[in-house]
């Protein structure tokens, strides 16, 4: 009864049934209908599949497709194994609306309006590559791939992602589908013949099987070679029913789809298990993969849209516009397709591959399990997420949003050869030991030296510092290169060329690299690569030096010291007056009198510490204190001045001549540059003419033309790169001075071909060899200094002290004098906090503050060395009285106590706060008066 109330829905299934693949699918589509049914037995549609099969050809499945949808009105088409069998079905299924549904169709290029890839898009794992790519640090990477839709509409997805990670692709190896074995074998002794040794293989199973075989059988499988497999091959590793033999592919890292395992998903296998060794009894020990559990959850999710979609508006019409005779031409078009479209695209569940959601028709599933192929099987070492890039272990890390791309994040590996050392990636040359060119030159030696014996040995020698550097950078990498120098010359000896031409023999492939004093430039990093410099850059200019004796400035004395330490030696001059007039006012009398004496005494005693000749007597500890410190400020400076003073009176000073290119222009001046150099083209863009530019060869030649002066045809100024002119300067530092780099230029640096791995590590090589000792000593051989030039006393120029040198002094005479005046306020307040405190006192606070001030001013009688004073002067018993008008309160100050107890302090110090001092008792409020004693 419940089967007369259904409405039956037609579907297409086009497999091939011949094919593991198409089995399995087959299979769990029917157990996704049974299943989704028995557990929504009251939905009012049923699936009613129509099967045909592809035989693993596309015509063959587009002719089954058409006959579908044509003549049994099928409402969706699910199955369609390969990309290139989808390819030309999703214009019959755009063409009729009818929905066209594949689980294992996973190249990027596919895209229709009614087309659903219920699988992973192939360009959702280029990432996951360029994370193991960049984990690693390999640099260039070869892809192989079939030449069909399913290969080739990867590469593009591949190039950008390993752009973005700075590996790029040398070339691309294709495949054919129909490829021989001697096909297989001839492309991979080509890339055997590469330097690159990472190789990322998108091919179907049963062709990548072969392509491992034979990659196994002529050496490609043993150490030093990366091999990475995408998830074509690699979910079917740990399929029985695949063609894949693993035995071939021991130390491959596959990317595999990772499906999380659930109780649901368990049962499901053994049920199906089960269920398929009953339907299949010739198939053996089969194992369910992605693609088996994708067409599970395709066929859940079109049961689901249908029953939304209701089985009324499932019918065909046919258009009126077509006048078409043929079978596509008379397609009618299904009234239901756009619904079930719209209700597909919404469809959202958890399926047993994981949540089920498409956007855009695709499968949102990216997540990837990274496996390495061992033994007799895979072993998981870790997975990458979209979030959080190569992780070891993927529940520990989705509530961080970290994005590693560190090869420590995944777990042991096992490589090709039988290895747990990470492969380099590529190798040095195929062909074994690096050419390398050399320049030939007969100036400035220092830097390059090849020495021809023609008549016993008939061997070539090579030297100089560039080369030395070389060998050191070599000696550096972390592997063994073989390499040997040839000298770019003809076969007498002489320079077979130009800078320019050297580089253009590493180009066309003749040599590897060179080496020598060979500038980057921008012109020739279009044809070679340049490692990082290993020379200073810049065009310096040298210009002769002139007499200047600093004796006979009249401002001399000014020159020791810096305008800055001038300016903060005058201004703790007066700071230190003031601190020391401060503590020293109430107690000492050389310190007080009218205010113009004062700062007159506070000025004369600060500047007078500058010879030591202040006469002032220091009473207080704490003024003692700051003295002291200050005094040995003083003396540090004073020292130090006088040593510079003498320095600048007595030794010559040596200037340049001219240190201004305009200046030059402008007298007309003649200058030189090396012959045959690119300093000539920049010269002229400065603006001087050729009859003001002179050649030369040898330093000794420079030195010459330099001799010979500007009114003798010599010149006043020489350009060149900053490391000639430094070795120039090493044999003539008296002479002749550098300018500062006059325009930017690199360094001298290796060259080798375009796309040279080996550029990148010897670029390391020379940072680490820079950051050691061993590239001073280099230069210490190379560019040895004349005795004259070595020996520091023969300095042309002094150095100015700043105020960085003695800062450190400036602070700890600034803190010892802040904190004695802390010290020296803190007590005094205390000893005065009557007058801010007076209980019966009207006056404002500022009035207060007033009162402070003016006590003070007052000379303090009970210091002890006043009361010594005034002993020794017979004045004894004398009140004083502090009067502090405008006040409404009568307070007293704390009397001081005496040192013994029977000792009778012999004044009474009071203060009367109405303008008027009284010393009669009977006139004062007997509260507000304390008397310290009574004899």
């Amino acid at each position: 009864m419940a089967q007369n109330t259904t409405i039956p829905i037609n579907v297409g299934v086009v497999l091939d049934l011949d094919f593991p693949l198409g089995k399995i699918g087959l299979s769990c589509i029917n157990m996704a209908l049974s299943d989704f049914y028995a557990s929504h037995s009251n939905y009012n549609t049923r699936l009613v599949l129509h099967t045909r099969d592809s035989a693993r050809n596309v015509v063959v499945a587009a002719d089954a497709a058409l006959d579908l949808i044509k003549n049994v009105e099928v409402q969706a088409i699910i199955g369609l194994e390969s990309s290139m069998q989808a390819n030309f079905v999703i214009d019959l299924g755009d063409q009729a609306q009818v929905p066209i549904i594949s689980f294992s169709a996973t190249s990027p290029s596919l895209r229709g309006s009614y087309f659903f890839r219920i699988a992973q898009n192939d360009s959702s794992q280029v990432r996951a590559i360029g994370a193991l790519i960049q984990a690693f640090g390999w640099r260039e990477a070869v892809p192989v791939s079939i030449d069909n839709e399913f290969g080739e509409g990867l590469i593009p997805y591949l190039t950008t992602a390993l752009q973005k990670v700075g590996a790029r692709i040398p070339y691309w190896s294709v495949i054919s589908s129909k490829a021989t074995d001697d096909q297989i074998e001839a492309e991979l002794y080509k890339l055997m013949s590469m330097q690159t040794r990472v190789f990322i293989v998108h091919l179907s199973p049963s062709l990548g099987s072969r392509f491992f075989a034979k990659a196994k059988d002529i050496g490609m499988m043993e150490e030093g070679n990366v091999w990475i497999t995408t998830n074509g091959m690699a979910n079917s590793f740990s399929t029985s029913s695949s063609s894949v033999d693993i035995d071939n592919m021991q130390g491959v890292l596959g990317l595999k789809t990772y499906v999380p395992n659930t109780k649901e998903l368990e049962n499901f296998r053994a049920r199906w298990q089960t269920k398929f060794q009953q339907d299949n009894p010739t198939i053996l020990n089969v194992k369910l993969d992605a693609f088996g559990l994708w067409a599970y959850d395709a066929a859940w999710a079109l049961a689901l849209a249908v029953e939304k979609v209701g089985g009324t508006n499932f019918s065909f019409q046919k258009m009126n516009s077509s006048h078409n005779s043929t079978d596509l031409g008379s397609l009618e078009v299904s009234q239901g397709g756009p619904e079930l479209v719209r209700e597909l695209s919404s469809t959202r569940f958890r399926g047993i591959s994981g949540d089920f959601s498409l956007i855009n028709g695709q499968l949102q599933s990216s997540t990837f399990q990274v496996v390495n192929v061992n033994d007799n099987g895979e072993r998981g070492i870790g997975y990458w997420t979209p979030q959080n890039g190569l992780v070891r272990n993927i529940i520990s890390t989705r509530n961080t949003n970290r994005y590693s791309t560190s090869n420590a994040s995944l777990g042991h590996i096992i490589w090709p050869g039988d290895t747990t050392s990470a492969p380099r990636g590529w190798q040095i040359n195929p062909k074994g030991t690096i050419k390398i060119l050399v320049p030939v030159k007969a100036e400035f030696e220092e830097f390059v030296t090849v020495r021809h014996d023609f008549r016993s040995t008939n061997t070539t020698t090579f030297s100089g510092y560039c080369i030395e550097v070389f060998k050191a950078v070599i000696e550096a990498l972390p592997y063994t290169v073989p390499y040997e120098f040839y000298p770019f010359a003809n076969p007498n000896g002489q320079s077979a060329g130009t800078y320019d031409d050297l580089i253009y023999q590493v180009f066309i492939g003749n040599f590897d690299a060179a080496v020598g004093d060979i500038t980057i430039r921008a012109n020739r990093s279009l044809y070679v690569d340049f490692t990082l410099p290993f020379t200073e850059s810049g065009i310096s200019m040298v210009v002769p030096l002139k007499g200047n004796d600093g004796g006979k400035n009249t401002w001399v004395f000014l020159k020791p010291l810096t305008w800055d330490l001038w300016v903060t030696i005058g201004c703790f001059f007066i700071f230190i007056g003031f601190v020391v007039w401060f503590l020293e006012h109430r107690i000492n009398e050389d310190f007080r009198g009218p205010p113009h004496h004062q700062i007159g005494t506070s000025f004369w005693f600060a500047f007078s510490t500058m010879v030591f000749a202040h006469r002032e007597r220091v009473v207080s500890n704490l003024g003692r204190f700051v003295v002291i410190i200050w005094c040995f400020v003083v003396l540090v400076l004073t020292q130090s001045y006088t040593a510079s003073l003498s320095s600048i009176l007595t030794i010559q000073q040596l200037q340049p001549i001219v240190a201004d290119v305009n200046l030059l222009l402008k007298n007309g001046d003649n200058v030189g540059y090396q012959a045959h150099s690119f300093i000539y083209g920049i010269l002229r863009q400065l603006g001087f003419q050729d009859d003001k530019l002179k050649t030369y060869n040898s330093a000794e030649e420079l030195d010459k033309l330099f001799q010979n002066g500007n009114e003798n045809g010599g010149i006043s100024a020489a350009f060149h790169e900053t490391p000639y002119m430094k070795l120039f300067l090493a044999a003539y530092c008296l002479k002749y001075t550098l300018v500062e780099p006059t325009f930017k230029t690199d360094g001298f640096a290796f060259v080798f071909q375009k796309g040279s791995l080996l550029t990148r590590d010897v670029s390391t090589a020379i940072t680490q060899v820079h950051e050691g000792d061993q590239m001073k000593a280099i230069e210490d051989r190379w560019f040895k200094k004349t005795a004259s030039c070595s020996n520091p006393n023969t300095a042309n120029s002094y150095d100015t002290l700043s105020l960085e040198s003695f800062w450190g002094l400036f602070i700890v005479a600034g803190v010892a004098s802040s904190l004695a005046l802390l010290i020296f306020a803190a007590m005094f307040l205390y000893e005065h906090s009557h007058i801010l405190t007076c209980v019966d006192s009207k006056a404002s606070f500022w009035t207060r503050i007033r009162q402070v001030l003016r006590a003070y001013d007052q000379q303090d009688k009970t210091w002890h060395a006043y009361k010594k004073s005034r002993k020794e002067d017979g004045v004894h018993g004398i009140a004083a009285v502090e009067s502090s008008p405008n006040t409404n309160c009568l307070c007293l100050r704390r009397p001081s106590r005496s040192s013994k107890p029977n000792e009778i302090e012999p004044e009474i110090v009071l203060e009367e706060q109405q303008g008027t001092t009284s010393t009669q008792h009977s006139d004062l409020n007997p509260n507000a008066i304390e008397l310290t004693s009574i004899t």
